[in-house]
């Protein structure tokens, strides 16, 4: 008799072995869980950042709900004791259809959280998605994921040579697909990140892609240079003299040299003039295929018809997402965007699906509703603040063994066998 087999059974092995000695397990394996136990983990200016949405969280909870109206329906008596979560999407061989969203500013969960994240989505076998927006270089966190497949995000600067730098060094890297990130041309109203005055940017978190890119310190040190520039003044405190602090410390060189030269205050201030464009435009991304030759996925996309004119433009693949509820208060849910973008765009174009992903189920869900693949992203990150790239690891290899287990007691032995008919909307 052939045993069940795959990461669902593997999983519930080690745990409940290790729990014949009394281990329990540092990562919990309910989302709910863990976000508690993270939260206790990090800073509150920490948590207000990778928790917090835009406005009154109507979007986070939209996304959630939106998920929760569909409901899986098992299917018994087929032959599941060899089940496969292997796919590809774009150039990508997937062991399973998961990858690590990127998050910006993970440096504030902890030291050194891009080369850890990639660390442990290296382990997991997973690839991930470098955050524009890292507290590592994309050179330093590829270099810890050896072999690994990894992707880049691109947010689109003002400054159209830093734009072609990014892709360049993304290229060089080792990327194997280009992520545009198009909802964030400016910031959403955050009041968990208003009402404590924290950007981390300001202080020099989540700007190590900028001050690692030779253009990037060009225009600070241009900046720097600049003696007739009006210099905005900041009051004096103990927290002014903390972020200074923190921006020595974020610079690349030593900390003593950086708190004497204007260079790392100046990044800061050149960050935050060029970061976003409110202006890019469908003719900005026009100019792609001149720009790379990596697949280039759009995310943010969650109306029909951007997604039917990205695939008659020529784009590879659209990311379905509303940045985890972070942009517009009161947006759609994601799995009703998905919904109405599959059914637009037929079943040939690629999806990927981004926003409010927790669990195994909810990977089976957006799978049976027309994603080829999805994103994880808050839960990884508090996996990294329970336990490091370890932590990172724990986290996916939970979601993928309640996927495995979700697929073999639906019936579904593999992840092209899930569609459509595996859910119905909830009455």
């Amino acid at each position: 008799m052939t045993q069940p087999s795959g990461p669902g059974r593997a999983r519930q092995d080690a745990v409940y072995r290790a729990g014949i000695s009394g281990v329990r397990p540092t990562v919990p394996a309910d989302f709910a869980t863990l976000e508690q136990r993270a939260k206790r983990k990090m800073s509150e200016t920490a948590w207000a950042y990778v928790y917090g949405g835009a406005g009154e969280g109507a979007t986070m909870a939209a996304n959630r709900a939106a998920l929760d109206r569909w409901q899986i329906v098992p299917r018994m008596l087929r032959d599941v004791s060899q089940r496969s979560l292997a796919t590809q999407v774009l150039n990508t061989s997937l062991t399973a259809p998961v990858l690590l969203a990127p998050v910006g500013a993970a440096g504030l969960v902890v030291p050194d959280a891009d080369v850890l994240i990639g660390s442990g989505a290296a382990q997991a076998g997973i690839p991930y998605i470098f955050s524009n927006q890292g507290s590592a270089p994309m050179e330093a966190t590829a270099a810890a994921m050896g072999s690994q497949s990894r992707w880049f995000q691109l947010y689109w600067s003002r400054d159209e040579d830093l734009v072609d730098s990014f892709i360049g060094r993304a290229e060089a890297m080792g990327a194997e697909a280009l992520v545009v990130t198009l909802d964030t041309t400016m910031l959403g109203w955050r009041p968990w990140d208003l009402n404590l005055g924290s950007l981390p940017f300001s202080r020099g978190i989540g700007i190590a892609q900028y001050t690692s890119d030779p253009h990037f310190l060009e225009l600070a040190a241009a900046r720097a240079a600049d003696a007739s520039e009006d210099k905005p003044k900041v009051k004096v405190t103990p927290q002014a003299i903390g972020t200074l602090l923190s921006i020595a410390r974020n610079h690349p060189g030593g900390f003593v040299d950086n708190l004497r030269s204007p260079i790392p205050r100046a990044a800061v201030e050149t960050f935050l003039d060029v970061y976003s464009n409110p202006a890019l435009s469908w003719d900005h991304i026009a100019t792609l295929r001149e720009r790379t030759k990596l697949p280039v996925v759009l995310k943010g996309i969650v109306h029909p018809d951007d997604a039917r004119r990205a695939f008659d433009s020529g784009i590879d693949a659209v990311m379905v997402s509303n940045h985890g509820g972070r942009q517009v208060d009161g947006a759609i849910g994601t799995a009703d965007a998905l919904v109405a973008i599959r059914d637009a765009v037929g079943q040939e174009p690629t999806i990927i699906f981004d926003s409010g992903i927790r669990t195994g189920a909810d990977v089976f869900k957006a799978l049976a509703l027309g994603a080829n693949a999805v994103t994880l992203g808050r839960p990884h990150i508090y996996g990294l603040a329970l336990d490091g790239a370890d932590g990172v690891a724990t986290v996916i290899a939970n979601v993928l063994a309640e996927l495995d287990l979700t697929m073999g007691l639906s019936g579904v032995g593999s992840i092209a066998e899930i569609t459509r008919e595996c859910v119905r909307a909830a009455d």
